[in-house]
């Protein structure tokens, strides 16, 4: 057996053990009442500051908290909390990405009372997490004006696994020339049907539609049955 076919059994074991997990947790989310939304983006997009508007408006509404994944580090965390809304980090030191289980050690003996809405943020990358389902509701895609249009074709699969993607910093669009017509065109022939926004999180611009998609998805949620199939899976 050749090393490259060990790798790929190993990496196959790995990912189903992940689905178990992810799959687990979902069904423990939902009976729980809690929507769940991570985030993936390479680094540098804004994800954070985003993160963080997102929280201050979701705040008032529902009963909200975060978990944040870096290599290193807890600024993000500490940054996070500024919204007065429970933050916990998960430090993953060189795994560029969040995995089920991380999600779930977590957890356990912190998750806040009567909560209704999680957000997860995961480690700056667009690659390993497109292949970790980690139980998540509603997964958002995030690329910013400053990374060109053709992030979605170098990076077709973390878009495929994705539900929403959302164009930020659209406040310096204009300053780095980003053409958003073709970047749409570039999503929608990698993800045809793909729910597109656009936002500036330091303007607030586009904020408040997202918001309104948003919490239209917490209410079709409820009202639908758990959903266990695996990120990626056929």
């Amino acid at each position: 057996m050749s090393t490259q076919t060990r790798l790929v059994e190993v990496r196959q074991k790995v990912l189903k053990q992940n689905d178990v997990v992810a799959r687990a947790m979902r069904q423990t989310f939902h009976d729980a009442g809690i929507f769940v939304v991570s985030l993936v983006s390479s680094p540098g997009t804004g994800k954070t500051m985003f993160l963080e508007q997102l929280l201050k408006l979701v705040r008032p509404r529902y009963r909200t908290a975060a978990l944040v994944g870096d290599l290193a580090t807890d600024n993000d965390a500490l940054r996070l909390a500024r919204s007065q809304v429970p933050v916990k980090q998960i430090t993953t030191g060189t795994v560029c990405h969040l995995e089920a289980e991380m999600v779930r050690s977590a957890m356990e003996g912190w998750l806040p009372a009567d909560l209704e809405v999680l957000f997860i943020e995961n480690v700056g990358n667009l690659v390993c997490p497109s292949s970790y389902d980690l139980g998540e509701d509603l997964r958002l895609v995030l690329m910013s004006v400053t990374e060109g249009e053709d992030k979605p074709l170098k990076y077709p699969t973390i878009f495929n696994t994705a539900d929403v993607a959302v164009l930020t910093k659209m406040d310096l669009a204009a300053a780095v020339e980003f053409d958003s017509a073709a970047a749409h065109r570039n999503i929608q022939s990698v993800r045809p049907g793909m729910e597109i926004f656009e936002v500036s999180a330091k303007t607030g611009a586009g904020m408040d539609r997202w918001l309104e998609y948003f919490e239209l998805r917490i209410a079709q949620s409820k009202a639908a049955p758990v959903v266990g199939a695996a990120v990626g899976s056929a």
